[in-house]
């Protein structure tokens, strides 16, 4: 037996094989990873560059008239051409990209501490202030969001504090969800235990030992959830109800752009591929988040 085991070592050679081939292949993912991540940060942090200091860029005013109408890429008039009256596309994108970054983060961000502290109640208490916070969470998500934002455009003049707030109303519920359920399963958790025992108060195992174990969470969550609200507001835009003209947004030069889509591509082909490249970034920051901070959080 012996023999024939030293005679045939081609099962363990084989083995072998496969294992130094799977460890090669892991680098290649690895790495291909950390290049979409480091171009999704380099991407956001040059676009939210150039979106701030837009007004100080050497740009025209975007619904300043410099050519005429749709002028193709690289023009005399234009980097990325005019629109369908002569106004610069790349000015008209820069600070379309502060609208969605502004609506994005400032919608996300009151999201996050409305509902975030909304579920830490809840999930700390339970019983009775649980229930009302769920109550209160279905109630809103009842609302399809996107008739909700159109049937508040119809009532009032629609801006960008209006949208951006009425966007944050949305969102409150899902950081409420995501906040108690992070709540829940961390006030099991020993260091928890070890608090209460000792005489802790509410606010402090609420604030200093629970809250700190879920930020990372809530992070990440609220940069996926950038990227939904930016996508929302593009939509919302694209169908005429968000930001009013002539202030740009990058929905609204998508649908001054679609009539003439086969004949001059460039014009809605420039907000759609910032767009998706914002979308894109958002996302796998997020998920990169989620995935280094989250993993580790439940090993321990």
């Amino acid at each position: 037996m012996m023999v024939d085991t030293l005679e045939n070592p081609t099962p363990v050679a084989s083995t072998q094989t496969l294992v130094t081939r799977s460890l090669r292949k892991r680098p290649r993912v690895r790495s291909a990873r950390d290049v979409a991540i480091w171009f999704a940060v380099a991407w956001l942090v040059v676009l939210a560059l150039a979106a701030v200091s837009a007004p100080l860029l050497p740009i025209p005013r975007y619904d300043e008239i410099v050519g005429i109408p749709y002028e193709p890429l690289f023009s005399s008039d234009g980097i990325l051409g005019t629109d369908s009256i002569g106004r610069s596309i790349l000015s008209r994108a820069l600070y379309g990209a502060r609208a969605s970054f502004t609506v994005g983060f400032v919608a996300a961000a009151i999201g996050v501490v409305v509902g975030g502290l909304l579920g830490l109640v809840a999930g700390h208490f339970r019983g009775f202030v649980e229930a009302v916070v769920d109550v209160l969470a279905e109630v809103v998500q009842a609302f399809p969001p996107m008739l909700f934002l159109v049937a508040l455009a119809a009532a009032i003049r629609p801006t960008l504090m209006t949208l951006t707030v009425s966007m944050a109303v949305l969102m409150i519920p899902a950081f409420a969800r995501m906040t108690k359920g992070a709540v829940v399963a961390q006030s099991t958790r020993e260091f928890v235990t070890a608090a209460r025992g000792m005489g802790a108060g509410h606010l402090r195992i609420m604030f200093r030992e629970v809250l700190p174990n879920t930020v990372m969470s809530l992070v990440s969550f609220t940069i996926i959830s950038v990227a939904l609200l930016i996508v929302i507001e593009g939509s919302v835009s694209f169908l005429g109800y968000g930001i009013p003209a002539p202030s740009p947004s990058w929905g609204g030069m998508i649908a001054e752009a679609q009539s003439q889509l086969r004949q001059h591509p460039s014009a809605a082909l420039v907000p759609i591929v910032l767009l998706f490249l914002t979308v894109f970034s958002l996302n796998s920051v997020g998920d990169w988040l989620r995935d280094r901070f989250d993993v580790g959080q439940s090993q321990l």
